[in-house]
């Protein structure tokens, strides 16, 4: 079956925590590890809520801060340092755009609700046709029915959809439904592995 859309992931793919320093200085000043404020802010109950559209994001951060032991009015600043390392690969980004129209393009994503306004503040909704985001669906990766509405979205069967990602669960989820899944390392690696793909399609 030829392949009609390629879906992303987006934090860990599109947008990467290139660089650390911002991260550990925020765990060091805390008191904290780079692993335990990580699993605050990603694995925390708040973020579970947060990324099934149960809470804002607003209010995640809110307990976030409460967790760290810190006040209300250093929410903001707390939120900003967290992410400041974080990158968002616009050669990859080209990359996807170079797809269309010949591929429909979409990202599957666990994330909060400010998603969307965060992608279209960094202009690049351009690049994809669909935007599945978890806390707008109400459900996660790597649940089955999240790949369905993406699915749906395009009007694509699973054996004519590639899925990118770099948590394996959710490529083997992905894979289980019918879908080509490629685990993301690197971009090179990615764009290689796609290409090849789409040649042999």
């Amino acid at each position: 079956m030829t392949i009609r859309a390629i879906f992303f992931d987006l934090g860990g793919v599109i947008v990467r925590t290139e660089y650390q320093g911002p991260r550990e200085q925020l765990a060091e000043r805390l008191n904290m590890t780079y692993e335990d404020i990580n699993k605050i802010v990603f694995e925390s109950d708040t973020s579970r809520k947060a990324s099934l559209g149960q809470i804002s994001t607003g209010e995640h951060w809110e307990a976030v801060t409460r967790r760290l032991k810190r006040p209300p009015s250093e929410t903001k600043s707390i939120r900003e340092e967290f992410f400041a390392g974080d990158v968002v690969d616009r050669d990859l980004i080209g990359f996807i755009r170079s797809l269309r129209p010949r591929y429909g393009t979409g990202i599957i994503s666990n994330a909060w609700p400010d998603l969307r306004d965060y992608v279209a503040g960094n202009k690049f909704d351009d690049a994809f046709d669909s935007l599945i985001i978890s806390a707008e669906v109400g459900v996660m990766k790597p649940e089955a029915k999240i790949y369905q509405i993406a699915l749906d979205r395009l009007k694509v069967r699973a054996n004519e959809a590639a899925f990118v990602d770099d948590m394996p669960a959710n490529i083997e989820a992905a894979r289980a439904l019918g879908m080509q899944g490629i685990v993301f390392r690197d971009p090179r690696q990615v764009k290689e592995n796609l290409k090849t793909l789409l040649d042999h399609r």
